[in-house]
């Protein structure tokens, strides 16, 4: 597969960045019209309800982003795992997707830990009904599962993984598993994915082992 340019990158990362965050903002958008409009005393408290896990929300989203896609930490080399590990819970949620955090609270190489990131990104993607996703390592690399019903990657991401798409047909959707193969490279590893009935487990391993 063909690379895409440093610009397209960018640009792609962007939009998928305000894909990530236009939903709470615009409802942080409707909580301050109401806000504007209305005298009754019920709805203003759902309104400013409303504001506040809104806000919470952009908030998360905003910083897992700046530590999966973005310069977080660009004044060192290592990030904190315990502190990456906070920022993704907050962004899971406790919605359909529970998240088991099983990394050692240590630091490591900025570049592992973007990509252990944008690795339970993709393992998230494989279960839209919802399910556990369990972010770890082995003494080999970084291994992140998948459970739920229906677990599976999608065709594209595959697709992706496996080299068999045109840069052309990359884009904001697909882009974050693009990134987590940039970063995996850059990192000396090697992702691989085992896919089962119910789970999916995605793998970063350093080159030439496995």
């Amino acid at each position: 597969m063909k690379a895409l340019s440093d610009l397209d990158l960018a640009a792609l990362l962007c939009s998928r960045v305000c894909h990530d965050v236009i939903s709470p903002v615009g409802a942080i958008s409707n909580g301050l019209e109401i806000l504007a409009d209305e005298t009754d005393e019920e709805m203003r408290e759902m309104a400013f309800g409303l504001l506040r896990s809104s806000a919470e929300q952009a908030s998360s989203k905003l910083q897992f982003c700046r530590l999966a896609f973005g310069a977080a930490g660009s004044a060192g080399s290592k990030l904190d795992l315990g502190e990456a590990g906070e920022v993704a819970r907050k962004f899971v949620g406790d919605q359909k997707v529970k998240l088991e955090w099983s990394m050692p609270h240590e630091t490591r190489d900025k570049t592992e830990v973007k990509l252990l990131l944008n690795l339970m990104l993709m393992a998230i993607s494989a279960v839209p009904r919802g399910g556990l996703v369990t972010v770890g390592h082995d003494g080999a690399g970084l291994v992140v599962s998948a459970t739920g019903e229906g677990a599976k990657l999608p065709e594209a991401s595959l697709r992706v993984l496996s080299g068999d798409i045109d840069a052309a047909e990359i884009d904001a959707r697909l882009v974050q598993v693009y990134y987590a193969m940039r970063l995996a490279d850059q990192a000396g590893y090697a992702i691989g994915t085992e896919i089962a009935s119910g789970a999916v487990v995605i793998t970063a391993m350093a080159k030439g082992v496995g």
